[in-house]
C-alpha cells in the first residue's frame, strides 16, 4: 500500500531536498526511498526510474531558477539587469547545491512544464540581452556565452576549484563586469 500523501510532486520535492543535502551525484532511488520511508519498488508508482526522477528534478529546479532570474531582472536594464541575474544565478547555486546541477539538463520535449520552465529561464536572459540590442542568433550566442561563464564559475566554486588568495566574490563581480563589456561590444551585431 502506498504511503498516504505520497505522489510524484512530493517524491520530486523530497529528492530536491535530499540532493541539496547529499549532492546531486549521490541522489539515488534507494536513498530517496529510505528518506521517504518506503520500499524502493514503491517509488516506481511515482517515477519510472532514475532518469525520470532526474528529469522531473530538472524541471523543478529549472522552474525555480527561472523564477529567480525573472524576478531579479524585472524593472532593470543593461548592466544593472545583468548583475541582478548573475547574482540570482549564483545565489541559487549556493542555496541549492544539489539541485542546481539538474538545471543544466535540456528540457524534455515530452514534459510541457519542463519546456515552459526552460523557456522562462532563457526568456529572462533574452530580456536582459535585448537591453544590449541583441536578438536572434546574436542573442542565442550571447546566452550560451553568458550561461557558460556563470555555470563555469559556480561549478568551479562548488568543487573548491579556486585556490588562489583572492576574494571569490570580487572575482565573480569582475567576471560580470567583463561579460557586460563583451556583450556591449558583441561581434557582428545584427550582421548575420
Amino acid at each position: 500500500m502506498p504511503r498516504a500523501g505520497l505522489n510524484q510532486q512530493a517524491v520530486v520535492r523530497e529528492a530536491a531536498r535530499l540532493a541539496d543535502e547529499v549532492g546531486y551525484p549521490q541522489l539515488t532511488l534507494a536513498a530517496l526511498a529510505g528518506r521517504l520511508g518506503v520500499a524502493l519498488p514503491s517509488l516506481y508508482k511515482h517515477v519510472r526510474g532514475a532518469d525520470a526522477l532526474d528529469q522531473k528534478l530538472s524541471a523543478l529546479a529549472t522552474a525555480e531558477l527561472a523564477t529567480e532570474l525573472t524576478t531579479a531582472a524585472t524593472g532593470r536594464a543593461g548592466v544593472d539587469a545583468l548583475r541582478a541575474i548573475a547574482t540570482a544565478y549564483r545565489a541559487y547555486a549556493h542555496r541549492h547545491p544539489g539541485r542546481y546541477p539538474a538545471t543544466q539538463r535540456v528540457p524534455d520535449p515530452a514534459d510541457p512544464e519542463h519546456v515552459a520552465a526552460g523557456e522562462r529561464a532563457v526568456g529572462a536572459i533574452y530580456a536582459v540581452l535585448r537591453g544590449y540590442g541583441l536578438s536572434g542568433d546574436d542573442a542565442v550566442d550571447a546566452t550560451r556565452a553568458l550561461r557558460s561563464a556563470l555555470h563555469g564559475f559556480v561549478a568551479l566554486e562548488a568543487s573548491g576549484g579556486f585556490g588562489l588568495p583572492r576574494d571569490i566574490d570580487r572575482s565573480y563581480d569582475q567576471l560580470v563586469e567583463a561579460l557586460d563589456t563583451a556583450i556591449a561590444a558583441w561581434p557582428g551585431r545584427g550582421q548575420r
